[in-house]
């Protein structure tokens, strides 16, 4: 039994596991959210790409990202807030705080989210950082 990363009280399998290998897509825009952090802690990049708005996405940091995320150690996520987000809506806001060691240094972003609908899909669209 491995816990999820994104700090739900599932097993990932039951958790993010499923959206990742997109065996079921995200009901909510919080549940892209979790399921996108677990897969940072992956260094998942095809999956970060995948659920990244296509009018958003930029394919040559694909390399970038990926060594990031495996250059850091992942501490946990914590889900702020979220604005609409539902299964019937087809945008929302997930403010969140991951925090991350990096060279030593606990480290953190904080981010507000917005996510939108494409083709019935969530996808991540963009962040403000605090």
């Amino acid at each position: 039994m491995k816990n999820c990363p994104c700090g739900s009280t599932k097993e990932f399998s039951q958790c993010c596991e499923p959206i990742i290998t997109k065996d079921r897509d995200p009901e909510t825009a919080e549940e892209l959210m979790r399921s996108r952090y677990s897969a940072f802690t992956l260094a998942n990049t095809d999956y970060l790409m995948f659920s990244h708005h296509r009018t958003t996405r930029n394919p040559r940091e694909r390399k970038a990202i990926k060594a990031w995320a495996q250059s850091v150690q992942w501490m946990g996520l914590t889900i702020i807030d979220t604005v609409d987000g539902t299964a019937s809506d087809n945008s929302g806001i997930v403010e969140f705080r991951a925090l991350f060691m990096e060279d030593g240094k606990m480290q953190q972003i904080h981010e507000r989210s917005r996510f939108s609908k494409e083709k019935g899909v969530w996808k991540y669209v963009a962040g403000e950082h605090y």
